[in-house]
């Protein structure tokens, strides 16, 4: 966890990026999650390493398909639903927060809204990436400057939140856009949520993207689109082990699936081993053994049910206030308030 924040650079207008004090070693940790997941059985990978330069580009592409709903019908969402979601903010100055914001096209609809409507807040976009954080900020500056006031903050999300509340006294409205939330398992999504509450003021809002349970096969179309880029996006982490840790992958020896399972709610995505193989890891000094057809399990979206978007939002400290739907009923962009005085979780 990064504890220090201090500011690292300062450019133009109101453009300030901040960085942790000790640079935070993204290639430990990869290696660390490395070894404990392809060490589990069923063997395992955090989604987080499928996004590299490489396959953050290949997602792009994936959110261009056709097959894959989620960027359109959010995008759907926001266009025809800007102007009620800037009825909600404050009236006043508050802080637009982003957890993980890519490229911020989605956001950009939300910006030239509440910029039209004179209203006056500050864009921060959280990310532990300082690639993506300074260029979303220079991007943003560049479409809307002067009258967008930007601020990157590099941090994990609650580091970033924490170090906000104690500087600024805004209220927030803070966006988890595409589904992000669906990557959590059901308990990790509850610790998230509550952890979330706790970095935030009374009656501060968060709009949280979901996609919904639906039609099983348009679900699995969307995770296994025709041009392949999905499974490219899969392989890709294979290439990225090979690159940064010395890895040993063979990409022909391993095929993707993705399927949803009703059990779990969620479309899950694995690379499979097609026959048995050791593969050796220089930065591990380990060698990793597969069966023939053993998985790497390295992905989970799960979808959601209307009455399971509420359950979460009670039971981690927020109140609903509108739910914002796609016409075809695939997604939700649901706004929620924190509820104050602390809940009884908080005790445990």
């Amino acid at each position: 966890m990064i504890r220090n924040l201090m500011t690292a650079a300062k450019a133009k207008g109101e453009r300030e990026v901040l960085m942790p004090e000790v640079p935070h070693s993204l290639q430990r940790s990869f290696a660390l999650d490395l070894l404990e997941g392809l060490s589990q059985r069923p063997k395992r990978v955090p989604s987080v390493y499928l996004y590299d330069k490489r396959g953050s580009e290949l997602f792009r592409q994936i959110t261009e398909s056709e097959a894959y709903y989620l960027t359109q019908s959010e995008q759907e969402i926001l266009t025809a639903f800007k102007n009620e979601i800037s009825e909600y903010v404050p009236r006043k100055s508050f802080n637009l927060i982003e957890l993980g914001s890519g490229d911020g096209q989605k956001t950009v609809l939300l910006i030239e809204c509440f910029l039209k409507k004179q209203l006056q807040f500050e864009y921060i976009t959280l990310d532990i990436s300082p690639e993506s954080v300074d260029g979303l900020t220079l991007s943003l500056e560049e479409m809307f400057s002067p009258g967008l006031k930007v601020r990157g903050i590099v941090a994990e999300y609650f580091d970033g939140l924490r170090w906000l509340a104690g500087e600024n006294a805004s209220r927030n409205l803070t966006l988890f856009l595409g589904s992000n939330i669906g990557n959590f398992e059901p308990h990790a999504t509850r610790r998230f949520l509550r952890c979330l509450w706790e970095c935030l003021r009374p009656r501060d809002q968060v709009l949280i993207g979901f996609d919904l349970k639906k039609d099983i096969e348009v679900m699995n179309r969307a995770y296994n689109d025709p041009e392949g880029i999905t499974r490219e996006f899969n392989l890709n982490l294979l290439d990225r082990i090979n690159r940064e840790l010395g890895g040993e992958f063979e990409r022909e020896n391993f095929v993707y699936y993705g399927s949803y399972q009703v059990a779990t709610g969620a479309v899950e995505s694995y690379l499979v081993s097609t026959r048995k193989q050791e593969v050796f890891i220089r930065e591990l000094d380990t060698v990793f053994s597969f069966e023939a057809w053993e998985p790497i399990h390295t992905e989970c979206s799960h979808k959601f049910l209307e009455s399971e978007i509420a359950c979460l939002a009670e039971e981690t400290g927020f109140e609903v206030r509108k739910n914002f739907f796609d016409e075809r009923r695939y997604f939700v962009d649901s706004l929620w308030r924190v509820i104050k005085p602390r809940r009884a979780w908080e005790r445990i």
